[in-house]
């Protein structure tokens, strides 16, 4: 069933957790053809990651926690996109803490975001009849094992459900419950994309995110920490790449639901903290240190629903990627360091 309000100019796209690293570029991206509604309580996040999108007059943000009922009439500064009688045409739901190093505050967070948070927002894509698209993670697959490194969506995973993680892993399968719900019952064209690791410009400075803190180390001359050992590996797919699948996703037929969005190039952490250090003419070691909760091995995607369905595959190279949040991080860094002094 389709959204039948009518389109006075430009169709209004809602992004939760508009200000965090993947929803400040998916809104920077809207930006050209939409209204776009940034939601952001900036609990994993930053205004850092936005500012330079507030002079647009198609861009309006809200600080709010998407955990609490939602009602979007009752922000005034929504009228100017005719909410009341256009509604919202899609809704990108990406609010949710990602941060390894203060995963243990955010648990309650993650909780509700992979809980509340996801049946307020599905409320209101039946309430507008809007298209909806849910940022859903890797971790839903489970752990890796040596015959299992690449994951197809028919895969059926095997989450701890009370690990000290559980809500965040078990929490995402959860909130793909939801959305699958909503789809049988209210007919909705609600997708899940399954993002695996993803990297670029605007990921929180001194989070335990391995290529942001990598960086920071190597410009100061620090070891660059790899929280496990010699062997660990991940895919890391760039922040636009990340995007563009999910905006191909959004703009796909009713037919597909559920996709992995990320890159199937396996990298050995390792390789990329000597890149680092070689692309920041860095003096740096690498270290080795106990893993993080929130760090656990992960698998690779398989890509064929994304590239037969979205046209899709990642198109940055590593080293363009890794050069462009280099500039990035030196550049934030020195205007927080300014910031600081004057």
């Amino acid at each position: 069933m389709m959204n039948d309000n009518p389109i006075f100019e430009k169709k209004n796209v809602l992004v939760t957790g508009g200000a965090g690293f993947l929803g400040s570029h998916l809104c920077e991206r809207l930006l050209a053809d939409a209204n776009v509604i940034c939601i952001d309580d900036f609990s994993n996040s930053s205004m850092q990651n936005i500012d330079h999108l507030l002079q647009y007059p198609n861009f309006e943000f809200i600080r709010y926690d998407v955990a609490q009922p939602i009602d979007l009439d009752a922000f005034e500064e929504l009228d100017k996109f005719k909410v009341k009688f256009q509604g919202v045409q899609e809704i990108y739901h990406l609010a949710c803490p990602t941060s390894p190093k203060h995963f243990e505050h955010l648990k309650i967070h993650s909780l509700w975001a992979n809980s509340k948070a996801m049946l307020n927002t599905l409320d209101l894509a039946v309430k507008y009849r809007s298209k909806y698209v849910f940022a859903s993670s890797s971790v839903v697959y489970g752990s890796v094992t040596e015959d299992h490194v690449m994951f197809s969506e028919e895969d059926e995973g095997k989450v701890n459900h009370l690990s000290p993680r559980a809500c965040y892993d078990e929490g995402k399968r959860f909130a793909e419950t939801c959305v699958e719900t909503y789809r049988q019952v209210y007919s909705i064209d609600a997708k899940i994309a399954r993002v695996f690791s993803s990297y670029g410009p605007r990921m929180q400075l001194d989070d335990g995110l391995l290529v942001p803190d990598f960086i920071i180390s190597a410009i100061e001359g620090k070891p660059l920490v790899i929280y496990g050992d010699e062997t660990l590996e991940q895919s890391l797919c760039y922040v636009s790449d990340m995007v563009d699948g999910l905006v191909r996703l959004m703009r796909s037929g009713p037919n597909l639901s559920l996709v992995n969005l990320g890159s199937d190039q396996k990298l050995k952490m390792v390789d990329v903290a000597n890149r680092i250090v070689q692309l920041t003419n860095s003096v740096s070691q690498v270290t080795f240190e106990k893993p993080l909760v929130f760090l656990t091995k992960k698998g690779m995607p398989d890509l064929r629903r994304a590239k037969e369905n979205l046209g899709w595959i990642p198109l940055v190279r590593l080293d363009d990627g890794l050069q462009k949040t280099i500039d990035y991080t030196i550049a934030s860094r020195e205007m927080l360091r300014f910031g600081r002094d004057y």
